[in-house]
C-alpha cells in the first residue's frame, strides 16, 4: 500500500495511476490532513482504511500534481559513506568503522515533478540517489534486532549537495535539495529494504545503478545507530546512502530515480 500527499495537502491511498483520499481519516488527532498524524496514529487507523477506500470513488493522479509525502518532519538525517564504491570514486580508501549521520534541514524538502534550484555561485552540485527510511514510532536506543519494527514504509531521495569544503549539513540543506516520493510504501509491501535496485538517469541517460544490498550499513544497523544519538520520532526520515555514479547537476536537466518495490519520480534542475 502506498501513501501519497497531493499538493494541495491532502493524503490519499495511491494504486497504479488512482488514489482515494483519506484526509478524513486523520481529523482528530490533532493535526487535520497531516501525514505524520496519520504515521503517528497508524495502529488506530488502519483497520478503518479498507472500509473507506470501499465506499470512496477513486479519482485519477493524472488530474491532479503530489506534493513531497511529507512536508516538514522533525528530522531528516542522512547517512555519509554507506556504499564503498561511492566511497572510493570520492576518492576514500577505507569504510566507517561504525554509523555516521549529519542532518539536513526540512524545509530542502520538496516533491514529485519539482524543481531542484542551483545556488548561485555554488560551484558543483551532485545528484546522490537514495532509499528512504520513514520512520513509524518513537524510537530511542533500539537494539538491531528490532529496529525494522520502528518503520512505517520507504520512499525515494535524493541527497543533493554542493561539492567542496566546510559544513556538510550546510553544503546539503539549501532549499528544494531533499526531493523526497512519489509516495510511502508501506513497509509490509518492502520485506526486505536490504536488497532493492537503485536507478538514476540524467536526461534518459542512467547515471547511478545500484542495490541496496551493497550498503556497509544496513537499514536495521542504520536506524539502530542514529536512534542512540537521536530519538526518532513519527515521520522522520533517514537517507541511507547512496551508490556510484553521481555527477553534477546542470540547469535544465531532467531527472528520474526508481527503486524497486517503490517506484519513481521525475524531476527538474533549475537555477536561482
Amino acid at each position: 500500500m502506498n501513501f501519497g500527499r497531493i499538493a494541495d495537502g491532502r493524503i490519499a491511498v495511491i494504486e497504479g495511476r488512482r488514489f482515494w483520499d483519506i484526509s478524513d481519516l486523520t481529523r482528530g488527532y490533532g493535526q487535520e490532513c497531516s501525514m505524520v498524524a496519520l504515521i503517528s496514529n497508524f495502529d488506530a487507523l488502519k483497520d478503518r482504511i479498507g472500509p473507506a477506500l470501499s465506499v470512496k470513488q477513486p479519482a485519477s493522479l493524472d488530474e491532479v500534481r503530489l506534493g513531497p509525502p511529507l512536508g516538514r518532519p522533525s528530522k531528516v538525517v542522512a547517512i555519509p559513506s554507506n556504499y564503498g564504491k561511492h566511497i572510493r570514486e570520492m576518492g576514500g580508501d577505507a569504510a566507517p568503522a561504525a554509523v555516521e549521520m549529519f542532518l539536513k534541514a526540512p524545509s530542502a524538502i520538496v516533491g514529485p515533478g519539482q524543481e531542484i534550484l542551483l545556488p548561485r555561485g555554488a560551484g558543483r552540485v551532485d545528484h546522490e540517489a537514495e532509499l528512504v527510511i520513514v520512520i513509524g514510532k518513537k524510537a530511542c536506543s533500539v537494539s538491531i534486532d528490532e529496529a525494522l519494527d520502528y518503520v512505517f514504509g520507504y520512499t525515494c531521495g535524493l541527497d543533493v549537495t554542493v561539492r567542496g569544503p566546510g559544513d556538510r549539513s550546510m553544503r546539503k540543506s539549501y532549499d528544494t535539495f531533499a526531493p523526497l516520493g512519489p509516495w510511502i510504501t508501506l513497509k509490509a509491501d518492502v520485506p526486505n529494504p536490504d536488497s532493492l535496485s537503485i536507478r538514476f538517469s540524467i536526461n534518459d541517460e542512467v547515471r547511478q545503478l545500484g542495490s541496496t544490498r551493497d550498503m556497509i550499513f544496513n537499514c536495521a544497523q542504520l536506524i539502530s545507530g542514529v536512534s542512540r544519538v537521536m530519538t526518532l520520532e513519527p515521520g522522520d526520515v533517514i537517507f541511507t546512502g547512496t551508490p556510484d555514479g553521481v555527477s553534477p547537476l546542470r540547469a535544465g536537466d531532467r531527472l528520474r530515480i526508481d527503486i524497486e518495490s517503490i517506484g519513481g519520480m521525475q524531476l527538474t534542475v533549475g537555477s536561482r
